[in-house]
């Protein structure tokens, strides 16, 4: 029986200059974020280092392969190894019956070595990269690597989010800078980059990733959640609109 593929409207890659800028939490809340109102698929890219099963809470989780290409499940596990990473990707892109989506998160390792680099060419028809920095002024140097990094793939650059940009006190509710601030945005300003927002520090989106719960659904009414949703509007308000799908019997 031959595959029934869906169709994505929309690709993003959600990408840094190096690790430790929380960007696999930034990638899995914006997808819960964009699922609110749109069918959302979550690809975790980074096939030896995997963050996003432990964040959504699907740790356990395994996929199968059916009549209709790969299927989520819990049953037999797939297994690749080292040479075979490419590979597996394009295997998730391509073998898994997503179904028809809105958008596709993509999140892909740290940095911009080969493995990255490899991965995201055999995105090409993806609406652009979506860089995850932080506040210090060394932000500007990551930027700068992301950026490079996107034009040897010919991707476009959606914009940037500021992550861990200051603290808001449980106590008095004011915002304390721990990291200092405004070092991604001034970094997107000086390259010419769309700012599409700052999310600031919150215990809860660690407990929450620890847990498998993803942080704008356990508190939606804190101040991270609502920026968390207020660069999702950022980031629809830029993407291009998607042609009409073609219709009738040499449609596919």
């Amino acid at each position: 029986m031959a595959k029934r593929m869906g169709r994505i409207k929309h690709k993003l890659v959600v990408m840094s200059g190096k690790g430790g800028v929380g960007k696999s939490s930034v990638a899995a809340n914006l997808a819960v974020a964009l699922g609110a109102d749109s069918k959302v698929g979550l690809l975790d890219a980074d096939v030896t280092g995997p963050d996003i099963p432990k964040i959504m809470g699907v740790e356990d989780a395994h996929i199968i392969s059916g009549d209709q290409g790969i299927e989520p499940g819990r049953d037999t596990p797939v297994i690749w190894r080292g040479p075979l990473k490419i590979k597996a990707i394009k295997q998730m892109m391509i073998d898994v019956n997503w179904g028809d989506l809105d958008f596709m998160v993509i999140d892909l390792p740290p940095g911009t070595s080969d493995e990255p680099l490899s991965i995201a060419q055999e995105i090409p028809d993806a609406d652009g990269a979506i860089i995850v920095t932080t506040p210090q002024e060394v932000s500007l140097l990551d930027v700068r690597k992301s950026i490079a990094f996107a034009q040897a793939v010919r991707l476009p650059i959606v914009g940037v989010i500021e992550n861990m940009s200051g603290l808001v006190c449980p106590h008095c509710g004011k915002t304390i800078d721990v990291f200092k601030r405004g070092g991604g945005e001034a970094a997107a300003k000086e390259l010419g980059l769309r700012f599409l927002g700052r999310i600031p520090l919150d215990p809860d989106i660690v407990v929450g990733g620890d847990a498998g719960k993803p942080f704008v659904v356990e508190h939606p009414n804190s101040p991270a959640a609502k920026a968390f949703y207020g660069i999702v509007n950022e980031i629809r308000a830029n993407l291009k609109p998607v042609p009409p799908r073609p219709e009738g019997p040499l449609a596919r």
